[in-house]
């Protein structure tokens, strides 16, 4: 072996997919509800995203953000239009979007408001990616172990603690980080009452309200971000994973007042926003908004929902289950990995969310037949005579 192990790898090797299926190298299909963590939203082999990308692949490949690129233009003002915001930065994964977050947050706030060391506000239980910057914002302490020493100007409350967030503001802070959902969290949805009321306090005090929709962004909650259903306004948000629907991408979109805050030589990118990149996004979001997937996706959350309340919060295996849109957190009694390898064997792919949380994340255009067939696969192998506690 000539990797460093930094996964634990299941020996299964798939080698097509299609839709919400997947088939390894022995012949044996599965149903996809992992979506590669959250990034395949529109399924495998999309033929508009396929199409687009071996055009594009014929044309030119990269020639770096020194020379006009007309796309990102494109695509940059389509993310404006659907999210609300004024500006984007292109980059390459959801960890560099929230890197480049937290450098525009630091550095609006020692322009405008002149803070010399700021600070950034994050949750327990969060997790925002594996830079040094990144993790260290990350409310989760096994991901930190051994990487001393951390950058500072992180500050870590309670998930959903609005006074605990009113405690730690001062003159220092410059800004909130949140997921609206904690996916590797546990499957945790904010609470409206808290998010509200953080977008108000944030306002109140000038400082950013800056929402990580990595895994939540493009659809997957049934808008386009999650902050839309809270009827808020962030002042940066970060996306990734569906985005480019397998393709590596990122981006940060960020409100007009912050716009001159990156001008040039602060921030870059060798590949970020680079012509194949560009054409993919380009594709993913035509898809999502010309075939209504959207709508698709909050009707068929209430199926799933139905599904999950008739066949598995019955289960003597599951304390909890927590939904918003396409995102699912089965809570067990017991640790979730052994249940994982089990549904791989019964052909259903699946995540983990946490020691006992078992994650969903299904594409955005998987039918309602194929919920059907992975809530039984489930159930079945939840059944107290399968897995033992």
């Amino acid at each position: 072996m000539y990797l460093f192990p930094t996964y634990k790898r299941y020996p299964v090797h798939f080698v097509y997919g299609e839709g919400a299926l997947l088939k390894d190298a022995q012949g044996k299909s599965y149903l996809d509800f992992s979506s590669g963590i959250g990034v395949n939203n529109l399924g495998h082999r999309n033929p508009r995203v396929v199409e687009a990308l071996a055009r594009q692949a014929e044309a030119v490949w990269h020639v770096s953000n020194l020379f006009d690129q007309p796309m990102q233009e494109k695509v940059a003002k389509k993310l404006c239009e659907i999210s609300g915001l004024d500006a984007v930065f292109f980059c390459n994964s959801g960890a560099e979007a929230n890197e480049a977050s937290i450098k525009l947050a630091r550095k609006w706030a020692r322009d405008a408001r002149i803070i010399n060391e700021p600070e950034i506000i994050t949750f327990t239980g969060s997790f925002h990616g594996r830079t040094l910057a990144t993790l260290t914002a990350t409310g989760q302490k096994k991901v930190k172990k051994g990487f001393d020493p951390l950058p500072g100007g992180f500050r870590h409350v309670p998930y959903g603690d609005l006074e605990a967030v009113k405690r730690v503001t001062g003159t220092s802070t410059a800004g909130v980080l949140l997921e609206l959902v904690q996916g590797e969290g546990g499957v945790r949805p904010a609470n409206a009452g808290f998010v509200r009321g953080l977008a108000q306090w944030c306002k109140e005090k000038q400082i950013l309200l800056i929402v990580d929709e990595v895994q939540t962004g493009i659809g997957r909650t049934g808008d386009w971000f999650a902050f839309q259903k809270y009827g808020i306004k962030p002042d940066i948000v970060s996306v990734a994973k569906g985005l480019g629907n397998g393709f590596p991408v990122g981006a940060m979109i960020g409100a007009s007042h912050l716009k001159s805050v990156l001008g040039p030589g602060s921030h870059g990118t060798t590949f970020g926003g680079n012509p194949l990149a560009m054409a993919v996004c380009d594709a993913v979001l035509a898809e999502i908004e010309q075939t209504g997937l959207l709508r698709e996706v909050k009707r068929k959350s209430v199926f799933l929902k139905q599904k999950l309340d008739e066949e598995i919060s019955p289960l003597p295996a599951v304390e909890e289950v927590r939904q918003q849109g396409f995102m699912v957190g089965i809570e067990l009694n017991r640790p979730v990995a052994q249940v994982i390898g089990k549904l791989l064997e019964n052909g259903l792919v699946t995540l983990s969310a946490g020691e006992r949380v078992l994650r969903l994340l299904p594409p955005l255009i998987v039918k309602e037949k194929e919920i059907s067939q992975a809530i039984s696969i489930i159930k079945q192998t939840l059944a107290p005579t399968k897995i033992a506690v």
